[in-house]
């Protein structure tokens, strides 16, 4: 599951209606709105993407396909199997940008979509296209903002599970009521519920645990039936719970095959275990579902699913592969979340989107912008980028922590083998999940700092020989935090470790506060671990070097951990460290008035090209006189807040409102 950096900057901004002080009430001078230029949409991918073959009410071929993005929200497919021109219907609302759900009904061929961070349930009826596509309304207003299954019961009705609350909530089509029946676990988060023909309403939950849980219709009341699995990322086994083509659930696990009916799980022989019924996304990996034919026996499937691009659609017909065709779409994108920026070797802007990761370049000025396409594996977004001394860049990406190498200078073309540009060489470790930070340090290894895997506590320090491929990865450095930013210290050979509390995605955070750590990367060691005597240190999000050795930092809390991972909400603080002394030198609020830290907040502090420092929040860039906490704000993010902070160069910043590149000019120094 993908994290929204717009909900969680909107949590952020409404702590205040909950009596949370976000900084020092002290006056600031009025901010000037910058001088911003909009380099415009460089990317306009889609993900979450889904076929749905099935029938119009006569028995007709129809396919329809879901497909998210951030510009314009979600939108559904109705599609021209002859000539691949597209129906499209879409949310027309960015925040229902994810399509984390989906289900179509054999039974009447309407499509369902659940939206993600919204909470919403969406429907398209291809036999009443007039109607678009319906907005159902809220899941669950308390507990969800990101359905995770949707399944059709035998009276019709419509069931979704849904993330944070792991909740359970029915749908009557016949009378368009919700009916919500509260949380199926009270620990984990997640609950991907399917639907037996017998009325067996049943689900996994995710992440610390996978369990089934039943829910008792009598009672009201969620049941969890046979084996589980604690930690499953840690402890792999294997756990398969699914929907079989004689209608009825099943799990097919480490402690043998079960079937999933009434109020127990029965034990069967496993030889006895049906395959999956098409058309049904098997709850134990996210988006598997095998898809059913359509009404005339042909069969659909992506001639193009490699480049992610989803364009090329080929139609098959079983027994006949002369007969077989490839249909071009004629979709049209609004536009991806932008997620990384980042200041390549030759000067031009690299980023990657979100959900898809699409890798692309584009200079300065706005021109010669170039949707590379995919860059990893991964397929999340890429978290971080460091340039290495041979001109190459390193990508870090999310899901897994994939490194990719990719060298500007030569033409693009992703892959894993010889000639690939980029090369995806993998993870560096079976831990590691989002790599929030990179480094390099003079021996020329690559340091990576992430946050561990969905359901896991204590993320991971590693790091990458990129000639030799040598890896080595450190667990827990700062007990059961994660390390989220990275600097190098010349003068003291030492690689300093910010860490704040997150754990894997799914779980609460179990460390209250952050911290930091010296690493000596000869003995691949730490020499300090602590907070610097700062009582007050919530989480370090950013780190820039200052002048005399002395280095910059943001104590504060990425916005995601208040909701997602149960943290506490604090306030930002601007402080000036003193590593050699192990000591805070000074420090000072980030005034409320600011905004709140953009989503990813690890480059909030940025420096120009002439040495000038620079803070941001989500609507304010403000300059830091050297060698002390004052901070001077000196220009505000117009027309949207800034989603994504890159890079500075020669008196611009580069900077994102969510899909949208733009640039702002800062004021010269007086």
């Amino acid at each position: 599951m993908k994290l929204s950096r717009t909900i969680g900057q909107a949590i952020a901004g409404t702590l205040l209606a909950f009596g949370v002080a976000l900084a020092s009430s002290s006056p600031v001078k009025a901010i000037p709105p910058g001088q911003i230029t909009e380099l415009g949409i460089p990317v306009r991918g889609v993900g979450w993407v889904r076929l749905h073959p099935g029938a119009m009410p006569d028995g007709s071929p129809s396919l329809l396909i879901s497909m998210g993005q951030h510009g314009g929200g979600l939108f559904v497919l109705d599609v021209d199997l002859e000539t691949g021109r597209c129906r499209q219907f879409g949310t027309n609302w960015n925040e229902a940008a994810l399509a984390p759900a989906s289900y179509r009904s054999p039974r009447t061929g309407a499509l369902y979509v659940g939206s993600a961070y919204s909470g919403h349930l969406h429907r398209y009826d291809p036999a009443f296209p007039e109607r678009g596509l319906e907005d159902l309304g809220t899941v669950d207003p308390e507990l969800a903002t990101f359905p995770t299954g949707i399944a059709e019961g035998p009276d019709g009705k419509i069931y979704v599970g849904a993330y944070p609350g792991a909740c359970l909530s029915v749908f009557d089509p016949m009378t368009n009521e919700w009916t919500s029946h509260g949380r199926m676990d009270e620990i984990d988060k997640y609950y991907r519920v399917i639907v037996g023909d017998d009325g067996t309403i049943a689900g996994q939950i995710l992440s610390t645990h996978w369990r089934i849980v039943i829910f008792d219709t009598e009672s009201g009341k969620p049941r969890p039936v046979g084996p589980f699995v604690v930690e499953p990322v840690k402890a792999k086994k294997r756990y398969h719970f699914y929907k079989g083509t004689d209608g009825l659930l099943y799990l097919d696990s480490f402690d043998g095959a079960f079937r999933i009916q009434g109020l127990q799980a029965w034990p069967i022989d496993p030889a006895d275990l049906p395959p999956e019924m098409p058309g049904v996304e098997a709850a134990y990996r996210n988006g598997y579902q095998r898809l059913p034919a359509l009404p005339d026996g042909r069969w659909v499937e992506w001639a193009d699913p490699d480049s992610i691009d989803y364009r090329e659609l080929r139609i098959k017909t079983p027994g006949r592969p002369e007969a077989d065709r490839i249909i071009t779409l004629d979709w049209q994108g609004g536009g991806s979340e932008l997620w990384t920026l980042h200041l390549g070797p030759d000067e031009r802007i690299y980023g990657s989107s979100m959900l898809p990761e699409r890798f692309f370049g584009i200079d300065r000025d706005g021109s010669n912008s170039v949707d590379h396409g995919r860059v990893s594996l991964s397929l999340g977004e890429a978290y971080s980028m460091a340039n290495l001394d041979n001109g190459w860049i390193a990508i870090a990406s999310y899901p897994k922590s994939r490194i990719s190498l990719y060298d500007p200078s030569l033409p693009y073309r992703f892959g894993l083998g010889p000639g690939s540009n980029p090369l995806d060489i993998g993870r560096i470790d079976e831990v590691g999940d989002r790599p929030h930070a990179m480094a390099t340090t003079p021996d020329g290894r690559i340091w990576v700092a992430s946050a561990p895997e969905y359901g896991l506590i204590g993320g991971t320090l590693s790091w990458l020989n990129p000639k030799t491929l040598e890896r080595r990865s450190f667990r827990n450095v700062l007990t059961d935090c994660s390390p989220f930013t990275l600097l190098w210290l010349p003068e003291m050979k030492r690689l300093l470790v910010g860490f704040i509390v997150e754990p894997g995605t799914g779980r609460a955070a179990r460390a209250q506060r952050g911290g930091f750590a010296l690493w000596n990367p000869a003995t691949d060691e730490a020499t300090y671990l602590g907070d610097f005597g700062d009582d007050e240190l919530a989480g370090v999000v950013s780190l820039i070097a200052g002048p005399e050795g002395l280095v910059y930092a943001i104590s504060g809390r990425n916005p995601r951990l208040v909701t997602h991972y149960n943290a506490a909400p604090v306030s930002s603080r601007l402080l000036l460290i003193d590593p050699a002394r192990q000591s805070v030198v000074a420090s000072a609020p980030i005034p409320e008035s600011f905004g709140p830290m953009p989503f990813e907040s690890a480059n909030t502090l940025r420096a120009d090209s002439d040495g000038t420092l620079y803070g941001t929040a989500s609507q304010t860039i403000f300059r830091i006189k050297p060698g002390t906490v004052e901070m001077d704000p000196v220009a505000r993010f117009v027309d949207g807040d800034a989603s994504v902070i890159g890079p500075i160069h020669e008196g611009e910043l580069f900077f994102a409102t969510i899909y949208r590149l733009r640039k702002l000019s800062l004021p010269t120094v007086d």
